[in-house]
């Protein structure tokens, strides 16, 4: 059964679930997949003068919780930038370290590590790792351009800005490359609340999901998925 706010679809030969949440379930290894938490961003910009809504880690890890259950996943997959920069588990309040704490006790969880928090610390549980292989695909941070292999990555925040009855609007969205032989990959949205985001169809995005014959921005809409080219290989 798919859960609410869940959309399926193929990748390299398994079946998958966007999330208008922007998280990924894997229903084979019952696993949800999140990428750029960025937890303790506000807190990082306040320290250089720049004040922002301090409840950005709290809203992330309560719309987590929320993916967890209604996913019912047993296993939690982070692809990187878990914490704004090395020092931001430090700044978590009481509360957010407690939701933290209970979230990897109860789940098989991992940390990747990405460029925001090399230097991830291992109090709050889970396995830290700076890539993992999984049904034969490579999860890891950062798209690695030339990668053959089936790839899910994070790192770009990708959004996707579309015209609605004359209206400009962006919305984090999923960028998918589709190469030879079911080399799929892909880039997921930014879990975190406070993320921001660059366009899907950025030269940057696309030339990281190289070799592809096409690249396209996936969202969940209505229990599918809407797909929206960005890019084709020229015909040879």
């Amino acid at each position: 059964m798919v859960p609410a706010m869940f959309a399926p679809f193929p990748f390299a030969g398994h079946e998958l679930l966007l999330g208008q949440g922007r998280g990924l379930y894997w229903p084979a290894e019952r696993a949800l997949l999140v990428a750029d938490l960025h937890l303790e961003k506000a807190s990082w910009y306040a320290q250089r003068g720049q004040m922002l809504p301090p409840y950005d880690s709290r809203d992330t890890l309560e719309r987590l919780a929320d993916a967890v259950r209604i996913t019912d996943a047993r296993r939690v997959i982070t692809l990187g930038d878990n914490f704004h920069d090395d020092a931001g588990a430090l700044r978590l309040d009481a509360h957010c370290t407690g939701m933290l704490e209970a979230l990897t006790r109860a789940l098989d969880w991992v940390w990747i590590t990405g460029n925001h928090d090399e230097a991830l610390p291992k109090g709050f549980g889970g396995a830290i790792l700076p890539e993992l292989e999984l049904g034969g695909v490579i999860l890891r941070h950062e798209a690695r351009a030339g990668e053959t292999a089936p790839e899910m990555s994070g790192h770009y925040h990708p959004k996707l800005r579309v015209n609605v009855r004359n209206r400009h609007i962006a919305r984090p969205c999923a960028v998918m490359g589709r190469g030879a032989g079911g080399a799929d990959r892909m880039i997921l949205p930014a879990f975190g609340t406070l993320t921001g985001g660059m366009d899907a169809g950025a030269p940057e995005i696309l030339a990281a999901l190289q070799p592809a014959h096409r690249i396209e921005a996936l969202m969940p809409a209505r229990g599918q998925i809407a797909r929206f080219p960005l890019w084709r290989a020229a015909a040879s």
